[in-house]
Protein backbone atom coordinates (compact mmCIF):
# COMPACT_ATOMS: atom_id res chain seq x y z
CA UNK A 1 0.00 0.00 0.00
CA UNK A 2 2.95 2.48 1.09
CA UNK A 3 4.44 2.01 -2.53
CA UNK A 4 1.32 2.66 -4.62
CA UNK A 5 0.32 5.58 -2.28
CA UNK A 6 4.05 7.17 -2.89
CA UNK A 7 3.62 6.33 -6.35
CA UNK A 8 0.46 8.86 -6.24
CA UNK A 9 2.06 11.27 -4.70
CA UNK A 10 4.81 11.22 -6.73
CA UNK A 11 2.49 11.53 -9.89
CA UNK A 12 0.60 14.07 -8.31
CA UNK A 13 3.32 16.29 -6.85
CA UNK A 14 5.19 16.28 -10.12
CA UNK A 15 2.10 17.10 -12.00
CA UNK A 16 1.56 20.22 -10.17
CA UNK A 17 5.17 21.07 -10.06
CA UNK A 18 4.91 21.27 -13.98
CA UNK A 19 1.92 22.87 -13.69
CA UNK A 20 3.11 25.84 -12.12
CA UNK A 21 6.32 25.90 -14.52
CA UNK A 22 3.83 26.36 -16.73
CA UNK A 23 2.27 29.25 -14.96
CA UNK A 24 6.05 30.65 -14.23
CA UNK A 25 6.11 30.30 -18.18
CA UNK A 26 3.16 32.12 -19.00
CA UNK A 27 3.85 35.01 -16.91
CA UNK A 28 7.45 35.33 -18.10
CA UNK A 29 5.82 35.66 -21.54
CA UNK A 30 3.23 37.71 -20.81
CA UNK A 31 6.04 40.24 -18.89
CA UNK A 32 7.63 40.54 -22.01
CA UNK A 33 4.72 40.86 -24.43
CA UNK A 34 3.58 43.66 -22.71
CA UNK A 35 7.20 45.39 -22.40
CA UNK A 36 7.04 44.98 -26.48
CA UNK A 37 3.74 46.37 -26.78
CA UNK A 38 4.08 48.94 -24.24
CA UNK A 39 7.75 50.30 -25.00
CA UNK A 40 8.31 49.13 -29.09
CA UNK A 41 4.67 49.73 -30.45
CA UNK A 42 3.34 52.42 -27.57
CA UNK A 43 0.11 50.42 -27.54
CA UNK A 44 -0.43 49.08 -23.94
CA UNK A 45 -2.14 45.74 -23.28
CA UNK A 46 -3.93 46.04 -20.29
CA UNK A 47 -4.81 42.78 -19.70
CA UNK A 48 -1.54 40.99 -19.37
CA UNK A 49 -0.77 42.45 -15.92
CA UNK A 50 -3.91 40.75 -14.85
CA UNK A 51 -3.14 37.55 -16.26
CA UNK A 52 0.45 37.87 -14.95
CA UNK A 53 -1.09 38.58 -11.53
CA UNK A 54 -3.31 35.25 -12.05
CA UNK A 55 -0.37 33.02 -13.22
CA UNK A 56 1.31 33.96 -10.28
CA UNK A 57 -0.84 32.72 -7.61
CA UNK A 58 -1.89 29.99 -9.62
CA UNK A 59 1.63 28.94 -9.66
CA UNK A 60 2.78 29.64 -6.10
CA UNK A 61 -0.51 27.68 -5.19
CA UNK A 62 0.91 24.76 -7.54
CA UNK A 63 4.56 24.69 -6.33
CA UNK A 64 3.37 24.18 -2.78
CA UNK A 65 2.81 20.64 -2.58
CA UNK A 66 6.38 19.71 -3.46
CA UNK A 67 7.74 22.08 -0.87
CA UNK A 68 5.96 20.01 1.38
CA UNK A 69 7.21 17.10 -0.48
CA UNK A 70 10.94 17.60 -0.18
CA UNK A 71 10.61 19.00 3.52
CA UNK A 72 11.58 22.99 2.21
CA UNK A 73 8.44 24.44 4.21
CA UNK A 74 9.90 26.72 7.15
CA UNK A 75 10.82 25.00 10.29
CA UNK A 76 12.12 25.40 13.26
CA UNK A 77 14.53 22.86 12.94
CA UNK A 78 16.83 22.90 16.36
CA UNK A 79 14.52 20.82 18.41
CA UNK A 80 14.35 18.52 15.66
CA UNK A 81 18.37 18.02 15.55
CA UNK A 82 18.42 18.06 19.57
CA UNK A 83 15.83 15.07 20.15
CA UNK A 84 16.68 11.55 20.23
CA UNK A 85 15.34 9.57 17.47
CA UNK A 86 11.83 8.32 18.82
CA UNK A 87 10.66 12.13 19.88
CA UNK A 88 11.69 13.16 16.12
CA UNK A 89 8.94 10.55 14.89
CA UNK A 90 6.59 12.31 17.37
CA UNK A 91 7.65 15.63 16.00
CA UNK A 92 7.35 14.31 12.20
CA UNK A 93 3.28 13.29 13.38
CA UNK A 94 3.10 16.67 14.93
CA UNK A 95 4.00 18.37 11.71
CA UNK A 96 2.37 15.99 9.51
CA UNK A 97 -1.03 17.01 11.44
CA UNK A 98 -0.61 20.36 11.71
CA UNK A 99 -0.24 20.91 8.11
CA UNK A 100 -3.08 18.36 6.99
CA UNK A 101 -5.00 21.13 9.39
CA UNK A 102 -3.50 23.98 7.60
CA UNK A 103 -4.70 22.41 4.43
CA UNK A 104 -7.86 21.68 5.36
CA UNK A 105 -8.44 25.21 6.07
CA UNK A 106 -7.19 26.46 3.26
CA UNK A 107 -9.85 24.04 1.17
CA UNK A 108 -12.78 24.74 2.93
CA UNK A 109 -12.60 28.68 3.68
CA UNK A 110 -10.42 28.97 -0.15
CA UNK A 111 -13.04 27.18 -1.58
CA UNK A 112 -16.05 29.42 0.44
CA UNK A 113 -14.20 32.23 -0.62
CA UNK A 114 -13.71 31.55 -4.79
CA UNK A 115 -17.60 30.72 -4.76
CA UNK A 116 -17.79 34.28 -2.77
CA UNK A 117 -15.78 35.98 -5.28
CA UNK A 118 -17.41 34.46 -8.41
CA UNK A 119 -19.32 38.09 -8.52
CA UNK A 120 -16.23 39.90 -8.92
CA UNK A 121 -14.56 40.50 -12.21
CA UNK A 122 -11.06 40.74 -12.69
CA UNK A 123 -10.08 44.77 -13.77
CA UNK A 124 -8.80 44.69 -17.34
CA UNK A 125 -10.47 41.53 -17.65
CA UNK A 126 -14.03 42.14 -17.00
CA UNK A 127 -14.92 38.67 -19.03
CA UNK A 128 -13.59 36.13 -16.07
CA UNK A 129 -14.44 35.68 -12.85
CA UNK A 130 -12.35 36.40 -9.99
CA UNK A 131 -13.62 32.60 -8.79
CA UNK A 132 -10.69 31.14 -10.86
CA UNK A 133 -7.58 33.22 -9.08
CA UNK A 134 -9.25 32.21 -5.53
CA UNK A 135 -9.88 28.56 -6.85
CA UNK A 136 -5.90 28.43 -6.27
CA UNK A 137 -6.14 28.57 -2.56
CA UNK A 138 -8.28 25.17 -2.27
CA UNK A 139 -6.33 23.46 -5.14
CA UNK A 140 -3.21 24.09 -3.63
CA UNK A 141 -4.51 22.77 -0.46
CA UNK A 142 -5.86 19.43 -2.06
CA UNK A 143 -2.67 19.12 -4.43
CA UNK A 144 -0.38 19.40 -0.86
CA UNK A 145 -1.98 16.29 1.01
CA UNK A 146 -0.63 13.92 -0.62
CA UNK A 147 2.94 15.69 -0.49
CA UNK A 148 2.59 16.30 3.72
CA UNK A 149 1.39 12.07 4.06
CA UNK A 150 4.19 11.64 1.35
CA UNK A 151 6.82 12.92 3.76
CA UNK A 152 5.80 11.33 6.56
CA UNK A 153 6.40 7.97 5.15
CA UNK A 154 9.27 8.67 3.16
CA UNK A 155 11.29 11.84 5.00
CA UNK A 156 13.63 13.55 2.68
CA UNK A 157 14.30 16.80 4.45
CA UNK A 158 16.53 17.94 2.00
CA UNK A 159 16.50 21.74 3.40
CA UNK A 160 17.50 20.53 6.88
CA UNK A 161 20.57 18.29 5.81
CA UNK A 162 21.86 21.08 4.01
CA UNK A 163 21.22 23.61 6.50
CA UNK A 164 24.51 25.56 7.96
Amino acid sequence: MKPLFLGLERWSTGASMVLACAMLAVAASLGMFQILMRFVFEEPAEWTEVLIRFSLIWMVFLAIPMAFRQGAMVSVDVLYRWSPPPLRRVLDWVVCLAALALCAVLIWWGFDYARRGGVQTMAGLESLSMFWAYLAVPVGGLLSIPGIVGNLLDPRRQELETAQ
